[in-house]
């Protein structure tokens, strides 16, 4: 039985990107590293759609949202906070970690976050330093319009606004200068393609001003000291080397692609699983779908164990709970990153296969139909 993993993270490795990660390692503080480094640092500005400099992290995504939080602000600032998901929520948990005011907007979670509700809340706290929230929620699936907000925040306040990315960056359509985001953060193991193990962040001139002036107590996440070490194409401390040297393989697969191409690909393949899952009669979460994967309610049958045990032992499919409140009544399936079209029909064909086992009554093959249909659709 072939494997096959349809998780928000990790997403699969391209065949050559592990290939060339399996190579004999160099030293990080060689010439060979420093080409590779400043090469890839510039394929993650265009990644990033920016002409700031874009830090690398040796750790999870959400070091680099710790990182975001400790850089930017001072203990007792105030920061806007928007919990719709776990990682919305662990926004204000970081601030509040670091002594910083998290005035958290509580949205139901399965639905967007608006401008106008950012906009009250500034309102009412006009010294506001920092707004923070999630791009792609990976917990519910949702996408919220960061371009509209972004206009919003800047227009009715002076704080910096700073974008969990970590689902979105190589799967939504996301330009970081052009949209006015201060700061945006992602992760190794999402949209590109790599293990866990890194993230990066890039600010804004204006957000660089407030690092200068932030008494948060931070050493490793020191983004001071990792932009000076840019500038020599060198990291502060010993860089994931390997994680690095697929990170500048799949950014050149990237490149090669074209952003827009890959942002058009994501959005096929995600209208392909909503239309496949839907012709089922199972229900999404999300009222705002993200293109990074697709939350689904649990099937109505007499044992959803069935269901899941099936998917993955029967036929090896490995998608992904929920978390929090959500936790056994929805599952979700990725399609970020290294996915095509004849993977999205596996995953629909597979979950009709577990359906049947687990006796829900459906149109056999109306799912992989309704996928294959979207695929066919010229408009693409």
């Amino acid at each position: 039985m072939k494997k096959r993993l349809f998780t928000p993270g990790p997403t699969p490795v391209p065949e050559h990107v592990l290939l060339t990660m399996a190579e004999p390692i160099i030293h990080h503080r060689h010439p060979e590293f420093r080409e590779l480094f400043e090469r890839l640092s510039k394929n993650l500005q265009y990644l990033f759609q920016t002409s700031q400099d874009v830090i690398s992290l040796t750790s999870s995504g959400s070091g680099s949202m710790e990182a975001a939080v400790v850089n930017l602000l001072s203990p007792g600032d105030t920061a806007i906070t928007v919990n719709g998901g776990k990682f919305g929520e662990r926004w204000g948990e970081l601030c509040r970690a670091n002594g910083v005011n998290a005035v958290e907007i509580a949205v139901e979670w399965g639905t967007a976050v608006t401008a106008d509700e950012i906009v009250e809340s500034i309102k009412a706290h006009p010294e506001t330093k920092a707004v923070f929230v999630t791009h792609s929620e990976t917990s519910t699936g949702v996408a919220i319009d960061v371009k509209t907000i972004a206009q919003a925040v800047h227009a009715n306040s002076g704080a910096v606004f700073v974008v969990d990315g970590i689902t979105a960056v190589g799967a939504l359509e996301m330009r970081m200068d052009e949209w006015g985001l201060d700061v945006v953060v992602t992760g190794s193991q999402k949209g590109l393609m790599i293990p866990p193990g890194l993230a990066f962040i890039a600010l804004s001139e204006k957000a660089w001003k407030l690092v200068e002036s932030s008494h948060c107590h931070r050493y490793y996440f020191d983004l001071l000291k990792a932009r000076k070490s840019l500038k020599g194409n060198d990291t502060p401390w010993t860089p994931a080397t390997t994680l690095l040297i697929g990170v500048d393989v799949a950014l050149e697969m990237i490149r090669k692609e074209t952003l827009e191409k890959v942002w058009e690909r994501h959005s096929r393949l995600a209208a392909a699983v909503r239309a496949g899952v839907q012709a089922l009669g199972l229900r999404l979460l999300a009222k705002s779908p993200s293109n990074a994967l697709t939350a689904i309610w649990n099937p109505e049958v007499p044992d959803v164990k069935v269901f899941n045990n099936a998917l993955k032992k029967k036929y090896g499919i490995t998608v992904a709970g929920g978390q929090g409140h959500l936790k056994d009544k929805i599952f979700r399936i990725s399609h970020l990153g290294y996915y095509d079209e004849l993977d999205v029909l596996s995953v629909i064909g597979a979950i009709e296969l577990s359906l049947r086992d687990a006796g829900y009554v459906f149109e056999p093959g109306a799912g992989v139909k309704a996928a294959q249909t979207v695929f066919l659709n010229e408009s693409w």
